[in-house]
């Protein structure tokens, strides 16, 4: 049995972070819905309470009974989450002063405390909250301060409850990991027996049982998400499985072509699709991007739907669907932050059920899983890539003549990142087509043309990443380039906007 820590998310923005952090711990984790812990599920070994946007005592707050799950099993509250099991049991939260974000240091660590073994006197944590715990509950005490947050920790007396007001996941809590260690660890137990090789292991055999001897197809985009799922999935169900390569006119420059090739020498069976026909007439004069989405995530599925009937007894559809893209389409308040042509359910036209092998891991994760199936680096390294491909890199309506403009200059980008040894340090690239013409110069001819942007943004999972900080010689390099070799373009710009407060992608 699979042992596990359920992170309950109560909306924060970190708690996806929370969880790659227990992952890097070889521990599993999921992470579910603040109201839908699992109880029964023998292979809980403990529970972590995320953040979230509201204070504990507002109407519209997410509460749960913590009772339920006290004496059973180890728990760990963090911000929001420590604050709500300090009000639910009689403690006081209240508005601080003023908001308190950014770094602190523990003033006092209470000693031999098993959450905070081997944490110093004089550590960076990092706060972020509006509200802090001025009394605690009846059979509480204090384990951590700082100079401003006199219950930086607690702990239930003889119970293994505690809570930190400071965030232990996030990179400038210095001594965050080894807090989350010491949880996870050394008092939920973990075997730490959490790896690639053992996700490989028991998805192969998870696989088995629910396909069977069923036929499946799925839904190739060429990137590191579906080829991965491709790949596993041939391991557990071999001819059984028929990938579908679509072609809707908005890849990158000859990846139709180039990709096709790769999936061959994995040996897997796929079929290839040049529907960019279809996508373009669907497209013709829509600018909004979420209706681009839809439109091409709507023709993935017809043409999926086409494919299969021509295949005798297909009953399951497979996809590339990876955490963040789960997350960012449907937070736990509600709010869509894009949506994602993978996500969201099927067509009941389509009669076919769905099996997403990758749903529970993170980009880097995914990687990890593709080297121990022993894929070739340069597929395993490619940068994420959307699946409406470029027509969410073209801010307004899509045309041929449009797509090939930034085929041409997305390709002189990533082949000059390439070149220049740049291309592994940088998380994402690609190149906007812009909405605007721009007044030039070329010879002694005025010209007015086409502005593109350039974008590369650093990140380890995708829910935060910041601009890359590409040497001026290198984008001198290939703003020049552009210009001179690609038709109808006259100036390059440069995105240096992170996430959040902006998306990686435009649209």
């Amino acid at each position: 049995m699979q042992e596990k820590i359920i992170i309950l998310d109560f909306g924060s923005q970190t708690t996806q972070l929370i969880g790659r952090r227990v992952r890097e711990l070889n521990t599993y984790c999921e992470i579910v819905p603040y109201n839908k812990f699992p109880y029964g599920d023998e292979s809980v070994i403990g529970v972590i309470l995320s953040g979230s946007p509201f204070s504990v005592y507002d109407d519209k707050a997410f509460k749960m009974d913590i009772n339920t799950l006290r004496g059973k099993l180890p728990i760990l509250g963090i911000c929001y989450g420590a604050q709500m099991m300090a009000y639910e049991n009689g403690g006081k939260v209240e508005g601080a002063p003023s908001r308190e974000y950014g770094r602190a240091h523990l003033t006092t660590v209470e000693e031999n405390n098993p959450l905070l073994h081997n944490v110093p006197v004089g550590s960076q944590v990092w706060m972020s909250h509006g509200d802090t715990i001025t009394a605690l509950p009846e059979g509480f005490h204090h384990i951590a301060s700082t100079n401003e947050v006199p219950v930086a920790a607690y702990q239930a007396e003889g119970e293994q409850l505690w809570g930190v007001q400071f965030h232990p996941e996030v990179f400038h809590s210095e001594c965050g990991m080894q807090v989350l260690s010491n949880f996870v660890v050394g008092i939920c137990g973990s075997r730490q027996d959490w790896s690639a090789a053992s996700f490989i292991e028991t998805t192969v055999a998870s696989l088995r049982e629910q396909l069977g001897n069923d036929k499946v197809v799925l839904g190739l985009s060429g990137g590191v998400d579906s080829s991965v799922a491709a790949v596993l999935l041939n391991k557990a169900i071999g001819k059984n499985l028929t990938c579908i390569f679509v072609d809707h006119g908005m890849l990158r420059k000859d990846e139709f072509r180039n990709v096709l090739h790769d999936y061959e020498c994995l040996g897997l069976n796929v079929i290839g699709v040049d529907a960019s026909a279809k996508f373009f007439s669907e497209l013709a004069g829509v600018t909004d991007p979420e209706r681009k989405r839809k439109i091409i995530g709507k023709g993935f599925i017809d043409v999926f739907d086409e494919e299969a009937h021509k295949i005798q007894d297909v009953k399951w559809l497979a996809q590339g669907t990876i955490y963040p893209d789960c997350i960012e389409s449907l937070s736990i308040t509600g709010t869509t932050i894009k949506s994602h042509h993978n996500v969201g359910g099927l067509p009941e036209k389509m009669n076919l059920k769905l099996c997403e092998p990758l749903r529970l891991l993170f980009k880097d994760e995914v990687r990890a899983v593709g080297r121990e199936l022993g894929m070739p680096e340069h597929l395993i390294k490619r940068h994420p890539f959307p699946g409406p491909g470029l027509a969410v890199r073209i801010l307004g309506d899509i045309t041929p003549e449009k797509v090939a403009v930034l085929q041409e200059a997305d390709h002189i980008f990533i082949q000059g990142l390439r070149d220049a040894g740049l291309y592994d340090k940088v998380w994402q690239a690609g190149v906007i087509l812009l909405p605007v013409q721009s007044v030039g110069v070329m010879g002694d001819e005025r010209t007015y043309e086409r502005a593109v942007a350039l974008r590369a943004v650093t990140s380890t999972d995708a829910m935060t990443a910041d601009w890359a900080h590409l040497p001026y010689e290198f984008l001198g390099k290939v703003s020049n380039e552009i210009i001179n070799k690609v038709r109808g373009v006259n100036r390059v710009t440069y995105d240096i906007s992170s996430k959040p407060p902006s998306t990686i992608e435009w649209e």
